[in-house]
């Protein structure tokens, strides 16, 4: 199964870390039912729903972006032996995520930009690794582009080892050293590298929570982050998963980048959709679906 999407002469690639069954659904999604998953599995099984199971498939993985001027990086999966103690799969994991970059043909002094949707543990983690004992960034010559306020969140929040499943201390293992070095830009809302990639705020899972939204020559991808955690959420976008900070404001988010991509040419490429990962979303009757 393909990992790779080209847009004319823009290819991006799929870094896969975690892929297989999610937590129990009804405790991922406190808003769900069973029942409402199983009315959409005329689209989401195979490849989103394990029938026998009965439970959602979900991956976690970054997308490496690469145009004639920069290689981007969205996002950073969980990263190599980070003490994660309230995720087990992701507790002092030995990731084999930095082969699969190289193995794209992406060396980590290549890399120009890393770009985070947000500051979450399973999306920080490759950004920093573990040399003579002290965390430093893993790509020597990239800019990590941060929004200031998701930043300005994580520097005031008293409990962010509180080991919720988002945390654990990733601010100051893989975010704060980045800062240390001098690596990392503070954004606004309107920033924008070049005239391709330009910011797209959807707050409430997070503060400053953004998507990266690509528009080239090629085509349109939209790189959503925790937006979406499943494609359900395409279905009914009211739900949120237990871990959105202001759910109200989640919702909102989610209604509008739904509605605002609905039957266009976005390609949406989401942090957590299971492979293949790249795909639209059409009008499905009252709702909508994510159309492979």
């Amino acid at each position: 199964m393909s990992r790779r999407l080209v847009l004319g002469d823009i290819v991006i690639d799929r870094l896969v870390e975690l892929e297989g069954p999610g937590y129990d659904p009804t405790f991922f999604f406190p808003d769900a039912t069973i029942d409402a998953f199983e009315g959409e599995l005329d689209w989401l099984a195979p490849h989103f729903w394990d029938v026998e199971a009965g439970t959602y498939l979900r991956a976690v993985q970054s997308y490496a972006v690469r145009t004639r001027h920069h290689t981007v990086l969205v996002d950073a999966c969980v990263g190599h032996m980070k003490e994660r103690p309230s995720t087990p799969h992701w507790h002092r994991r030995q990731s084999s995520w930095l082969d699969q970059l190289r193995a794209a043909g992406i060396k980590p002094e290549e890399v120009d930009f890393v770009m985070c949707t947000h500051l979450h543990a399973d999306h920080v983690g490759w950004n920093t690794r573990l040399e003579n004992g002290r965390w430093v960034p893993t790509f020597p010559n990239a800019r990590y582009v941060f929004h200031r306020d998701e930043v300005a969140y994580w520097e005031n929040k008293e409990d962010a080892n509180e080991g919720t499943g988002t945390e654990d201390g990733c601010y100051e293992d893989s975010v704060l050293p980045v800062i240390e070095a001098g690596q990392a830009t503070l954004v606004e809302n309107d920033f924008a590298l070049d005239d391709m990639f330009t910011l797209l705020p959807t707050p409430g899972h997070t503060p400053g929570h953004v998507c990266i939204d690509l528009n080239a020559p090629g085509g349109h991808a939209v790189l959503s982050g925790d937006t979406l955690h499943h494609p359900i959420q395409v279905a009914y976008p009211e739900w949120n998963s237990r871990f959105c900070v202001d759910p109200d404001l989640a919702r909102i988010s989610r209604r509008d980048f739904v509605d605002r991509h609905a039957d266009t040419d976005a390609w949406i490429l989401a942090a957590h959709f299971a492979s293949p990962s790249f795909g639209r979303i059409v009008a499905n009757g009252e709702r909508c679906k994510f159309q492979l």
